[in-house]
């Protein structure tokens, strides 16, 4: 049954949590509302999970062993019931298997846990997924939380902080939310992104295999909210400017290359599991306020 989860500490942090999609709804840290509350009218989401594959496929389809299933953008996790596995005050487990209608998109046996856990001032979330199956599990998986922007009461211009310094272009995105072999500027100043609408009004900013483990999404008003990344070596950014948010998305895949017709399991950036075994993916989020902006 779909139900809307809450935990919390005794910092006064505390986050919403709803069964269907494992989704993030709310999450206030420091007495500070990050989470963007969504709107059907702009998007009617707030933090997709993103399973079994991350972006878009070609024309919705993936192939396996030469058949074609109608697989297409981020997967379908965010589109499933969840089971609570595990509750506590400020923790939860939640957890999706293979079933009949996963199996006539996605034809493998799986078992997909997301957990919570809410921290002082932060918010850890993690994917682990299982191959309960007989073959090699291809899959890819990501995070899609929807971040206020602005955030934190400012007015000032916000920027991405990247930990290590990063390539000044992201692959530009093809028709059909291809990845292309084309490439658009940045205009990166040092570790630091300045963050405009116009920069995200042509879709995400993908970086691919990125340097850096962590980055900082500054308010330019001595807060900021970092992220750190465990086994996600893509990081995107995205929003539909002007509305008010922009998608912090660690990612272990991205959507079909441009020139890419092959199987799933061939497909760049895919994870091959094998049978019986498990691999987590996790991002810790924290808000932190400092004197001194970057």
């Amino acid at each position: 049954m779909n139900e809307t989860i809450l935990l919390s500490n005794d910092e006064g942090d505390r986050t919403d949590i709803n069964s269907f999609g494992a989704e993030l709804m709310s999450w206030r840290a420091s007495g500070v509302d990050l989470v963007w509350a969504k709107d059907p009218k702009i998007w009617d989401q707030s933090a997709p999970i993103l399973f079994p594959v991350v972006g878009w496929t070609r024309d919705g389809t993936a192939r396996v062993n030469g058949k074609t299933y109608p697989l297409s953008l981020h997967g379908f996790a965010w589109k499933k019931q969840f089971a609570v596995a595990e509750q506590q005050r400020d923790f939860l487990r939640l957890e999706l298997a293979a079933d009949e209608e996963t199996r006539a998109l996605y034809p493998f046996d799986f078992h997909l846990a997301v957990e919570f856990r809410l921290l002082p001032g932060g918010l850890e979330n993690a994917l682990i997924v299982t191959n309960s199956g007989g073959t090699p599990l291809p899959y890819a998986c990501g995070l899609h939380p929807a971040i206020r922007w602005p955030f934190g009461g400012s007015a000032a211009p916000h920027a991405i902080v990247f930990e290590k310094p990063e390539r000044a272009e992201v692959p530009v995105i093809a028709p059909g939310g291809l990845i292309s072999r084309r490439a658009r500027p940045l205009p990166l100043k040092g570790r630091v992104l300045p963050l405009t609408p116009a920069l995200l009004a042509n879709d995400a900013l993908v970086f691919l295999n990125a340097d850096s483990k962590s980055i900082a999404f500054d308010n330019g008003a001595g807060a900021r909210l970092v992220v750190e990344f465990e086994d996600f070596p893509h990081i995107a950014f995205w929003s539909l400017p002007p509305a008010p948010y922009l998608c912090i998305e660690p990612w272990t895949g991205h959507g079909d290359p441009e020139d890419f017709f092959g199987e799933l399991a061939e497909k760049p950036s895919m994870r091959l599991l094998p049978v019986g075994e498990s691999a987590r993916h996790s991002a810790t989020f924290r808000f932190e306020r400092t004197s001194e902006t970057a």
